[in-house]
């Protein structure tokens, strides 16, 4: 697997929320940090679950929110948020799909906190983002 496509930016100023975006799609990332960061939004992308996952484990405080994909290589998106609800139970997370419905988790003990439907509309993920963030 390739090395994490991260687009942090370090002279972000401290405050902005930082939201982990997790894709096997780099378009996708790109689009999701392009579209975030003008809102005020510090866009950390993976292209590899189990990147994203180290990640937060190593500082979940820090995470605002993660978006993530389902369709994956290396894990599937409900694998991924159940792993992050251990370390992390609070975390507010978003399912994005384009292969699937929220009946993938209808009967998951652990659930997203949103689900977002592909292809979206930016507004939608901007909406969703700041509700879910609280910004």
């Amino acid at each position: 697997m390739t090395a994490p496509a991260t687009s942090s930016h370090p002279s972000v100023p401290p405050g902005r929320p930082v939201v982990f975006a997790v894709d096997d799609e780099v378009m996708i990332l790109e689009l999701i940090a392009m579209v975030l960061s003008p809102h005020g939004f510090q866009v950390e992308t993976f292209d590899d679950p189990v990147r994203a996952l180290e990640a937060v484990k190593a500082d979940p405080a820090r995470v605002s929110l993660v978006i993530t994909d389902y369709a994956m290589h290396t894990m599937n998106g409900m694998e991924f948020i159940e792993q992050c609800r251990v370390v992390a139970p609070d975390l507010k997370i978003i399912l994005a799909s384009g292969t699937v419905n929220e009946q993938v988790y209808a009967h998951s003990p652990v659930k997203p906190d949103a689900f977002l439907a592909k292809p979206f509309q930016t507004a939608q993920l901007v909406a969703m983002v700041r509700q879910l963030t609280g910004r």
